[in-house]
């Protein structure tokens, strides 16, 4: 690749011209869709089939024919009681799970780590909010959400409707969801998993259980971020009659587009295809290439990648170890020099980039060569850093840090419909939030609407924003202020 590339990358102002060179570079693709624009995969111009609901291609929202047949194949694949095709990725699957889930004003038990799109089913179905808040491992991320916990949270607020999870979270820790179910079920609310980031643990028993084999009600799967389908197809499985099924096709009208692209549900229907046709020969060779990472990873001195061996099981019940997490150890670097380290010198794009680690997402696309590219630079690295003299460095962001423990003053619904002022972060001390603040990737509020904003947590925002990582939420695009409630 030339040394230009980047510039090549960034000099051309319209979208489809920096698509093409990227896609022209040798800029490996460690990060989302799981297809990692494959040769292998075949799609005509899509130009000559993008269509509408003409004679002959049914109609997703009164789907009794073609789409229909599709939906079951689905259904049959992932072993589901029923399927739903989404367009709109799995945001509006899991709007509409809340949503048909729960009365208005109805009481959630919500795991803390969700991604963004819970929160705002919270806010548009006016929820109340329990939050149940995950262990935290020694390798500095978020762990699985204890059992224990939600019996205890179901023993204590009664009023609680439906109880939602993030399994596996953006890291690949899965939580106890077999236990957990037997919990919710136990006191009669349905259990909703979010498992956006864990479509392909049904096609290898080398990952966790899936949660539809481990009792959840409704599960929640984007199959473009770990299968090979286009960006923004997923799916909404159903379990049980614990959630209504008419319910969710109702809300399911509302939360998607009323003109569902047929390239995308093509691109899902080749892909249950693809899964049936060539999954067990594919993931075979898939989690051999994975096992021959890790091994090499052992010999690295100061670099760390994440094991579940190093975590007891109370803090990290299983982990999806497509998802390489490499932490900066005992480097000097952070997680953002480690991030632009290897794109920049070793042209591998990581998925993102956090205060102490990189996430390299893997995909059975994945191939021998862009393994043994990671493994290399990841050596080099190693080798050229200089350990530090007593150990990690203190001033590091782990997600302990970033993930602090809410203080909430009001519902979410209740502060945005709050009168508002604009103030400055650093000024916001003791102010309650109309706004969310997030790290994006992954889209996990930092601090959500109706809450109050603390001087600790001011200070790790601060931090997180002098390290580079991606600040988001505020209409204040510079991150400089924030709305809150007017007092």
């Amino acid at each position: 690749m030339p040394n230009n590339i980047f510039y090549t990358l960034q000099k051309s102002s319209y979208l489809d011209e920096k698509l093409q060179a990227y896609a022209n570079s040798d800029c490996y693709p460690f990060h989302m869709p799981g297809h990692k624009r494959s040769a292998k995969l075949e799609l005509p111009n899509p130009y000559s089939m993008d269509i509408t609901e003409i004679e002959g291609f049914d109609n997703l929202h009164h789907a009794e024919g073609i789409l229909k047949e599709a939906q079951m194949r689905a259904a049959e694949t992932f072993g589901a009681k029923s399927t739903f095709y989404l367009v709109n990725g799995s945001t509006c699957g899991i709007l509409s799970a809340i949503s048909a889930a729960l009365p208005r004003k109805g009481t959630l038990l919500l795991s803390r780590n969700s991604h963004k799109s819970a929160y705002h089913a919270v806010f548009l179905r006016e929820l109340e909010t329990i939050y149940l808040l995950p262990s935290f491992t020694e390798f500095g991320i978020s762990g699985s959400i204890p059992p224990a916990h939600v019996e205890q949270a179901l023993q204590e607020f009664p009023q609680i409707g439906c109880v939602f999870l993030t399994s596996p979270t953006y890291d690949g820790v899965v939580s106890d969801i077999q236990a957990i179910a037997g919990i919710a079920h136990a006191h009669n609310v349905p259990l909703i998993v979010d498992e956006a980031h864990g479509a392909h643990f049904m096609f290898s028993k080398k990952f966790p259980s899936p949660a539809l084999r481990c009792g959840a009600d409704v599960a929640i799967q984007s199959l473009h971020k770990t299968l090979p389908c286009l960006t923004q197809a997923a799916l909404l499985h159903v379990n049980s009659k614990r959630v209504d099924t008419d319910a969710l096709k109702r809300f399911l009208s509302i939360y998607q587009t009323s003109s569902p692209s047929y390239l995308l549900m093509a691109s899902i229907d080749k892909c249950i295809r693809f899964l049936r046709e060539e999954s067990t020969a594919r993931m075979t060779e898939f989690t051999q290439l994975l096992e021959n990472f890790y091994r090499k990873a052992e010999s690295l001195r100061r670099l760390k990648v994440f094991t579940p061996s190093s975590c007891p099981p109370e803090s990290c019940f299983a982990h999806d170890f497509s998802k390489i997490l490499v932490s900066v150890g005992k480097t000097g670097l952070t997680g953002k020099e480690l991030y632009d380290s290897l794109l920049k010198t070793y042209h591998l794009q990581m998925e993102m980039s956090s205060g102490h680690y990189v996430t390299a997402l893997t995909s059975l696309m994945d191939t021998k060569e862009g393994l043994k590219r990671l493994s290399a630079a990841l050596e080099d690295i190693d080798h050229k850093n200089r350990p530090m003299e007593y150990g990690e460095p203190e001033h590091l962001l782990t997600a302990e840090l970033i993930y602090q423990a809410p203080k909430p003053a009001m519902s979410i619904s209740m502060a945005m419909d709050q009168h508002t002022e604009t103030l400055p972060l650093k000024a916001s001390t003791g102010h309650i939030s109309q706004e969310y603040v997030y790290l994006y990737p992954p889209g996990i509020p930092l601090v959500a609407p109706g809450e109050v904003l603390t001087g600790k947590l001011l200070r790790t925002i601060s931090q997180c924003q002098g390290m580079g990582l991606s600040v988001e939420g505020p209409s204040d695009m510079a991150g400089r202020n924030i709305r809150v409630v007017k007092m």
